[in-house]
């Protein structure tokens, strides 16, 4: 299994994904403002991963605090959590990572100090070792909905780089072809950051699990043909009715699906369901910096004073989402009503 992030003696160490695939490097962090830097700046990326960096990040901000007066502690603590709250709006893990650890410090608010700030620790990393795990039972309930010999599309980067480990999307494809289900996964490169090119391909190929790089635009002609038989994401946001927020270009292929009539799977712990938001379209959609449209790896592929649009992320409404798979079970056809059910006690 592939390490994203770790806590060892009072550091958080991250695996620069900028760098990958051509190299594997470590970011040691020291304080809670070079997390926060590593998730604005996707050195470490993807949902479930951004929540466990910012608990992490968090963690190490608590042990920074140098005051006896509780009343101070628990307000630099908010501000600290705060930071990590403006780091990325769009993925639901970040929020409620931060809000578990925020009430884990009120719930031990009258223990000493210390003892908190080890409790902040502990519960970090609890957080880690559940992500992992519960990655694995999504694998597990994922693989029941292949059939088969099939051949799957991917988009983005849903697996241990874009977790704690193991992955969703690609735990659902790592526990199907171990269990002799798979006969390729094709990856799409994923304008406009190349996670599918980059990190996909990397960790499938380190999986020996078979794949075929293609193009973003590539994908309906691939339906088209027969060559697709589902598709399967992750999420950074699943709202109460079931519609999907995920990656930039997500929508485009769960259209291309529905009218190929391939089945589109969605993949995400339960703590991405937001039951907070009522629809998609009331989630903010990040916005990211232009040059990540006009350069690639640094080189500048657009003319001077193009104009650019980068959206980080689209919406899937439910009605294009034949199922979303958490650690809970299964939901097929999602809607508010079921979705409302998975939330407190699964499918």
């Amino acid at each position: 299994m592939i390490k994203t992030i770790w806590w060892k003696k009072g550091k958080v160490y991250i695996l620069d994904q900028t760098k990958l695939p051509h190299k594997e490097e470590v970011i040691e962090c020291d304080g809670y403002r070079k997390v926060a830097r590593c998730i604005e700046r996707m050195t470490i990326r993807g949902a479930p991963a951004i929540g466990i960096a910012s608990a992490m990040g968090l963690a190490l901000g608590a042990r920074s605090i140098n005051t006896m007066r509780k009343s101070q502690f628990f307000r630099k603590l908010k501000l600290i959590g705060n930071r990590f709250l403006r780091t990325r709006p769009t993925g639901a893990n970040l929020f409620w990572a931060i809000e578990r650890l925020l009430a884990c410090a009120q719930k031990n608010r009258n223990r000493p100090l210390k003892e908190i700030k080890h409790i902040l620790e502990r519960e970090a990393i609890r957080i880690l070792k559940e992500d992992i795990d519960l990655n694995k039972q999504i694998g597990k309930n994922g693989a029941k909905l292949i059939m088969g010999k099939s051949s799957i599309l991917t988009h983005c980067n849903a697996g241990s780089l874009a977790t704690g480990g193991y992955g969703t999307a690609l735990g659902v494809i790592r526990t199907a072809h171990k269990n002799g289900k798979i006969r390729k996964v094709f990856v799409d490169e994923t304008r406009p950051a190349l996670q599918g090119a980059r990190l996909t391909t990397w960790e499938l190929l380190h999986d020996k699990i078979p794949c075929v790089l293609v193009t973003d635009s590539m994908a309906g002609s691939l339906m088209r043909k027969g060559f697709v038989d589902c598709v399967i994401v992750g999420a950074d946001r699943i709202a109460a009715n079931g519609d999907v927020v995920n990656k930039i270009g997500t929508y485009t292929l769960a259209v291309l699906a529905k009218h190929h009539n391939v089945p589109f799977y969605a993949a995400a712990p339960s703590s991405t369901i937001d039951m907070g938001t009522r629809r998609g379209k009331d989630v903010v959609i990040e916005e990211r910096s232009p040059k990540e449209v006009l350069e690639i790896q640094g080189k500048r592929i657009a003319p001077k004073n193009t104009a650019v649009f980068n959206p980080a992320f689209d919406l899937t409404p439910h009605e294009l989402v034949s199922a979303i798979v958490t650690e809970r079970g299964i939901i097929r056809n999602p809607n508010r009503k079921k979705m409302g059910r998975a939330s407190a006690s699964g499918d």
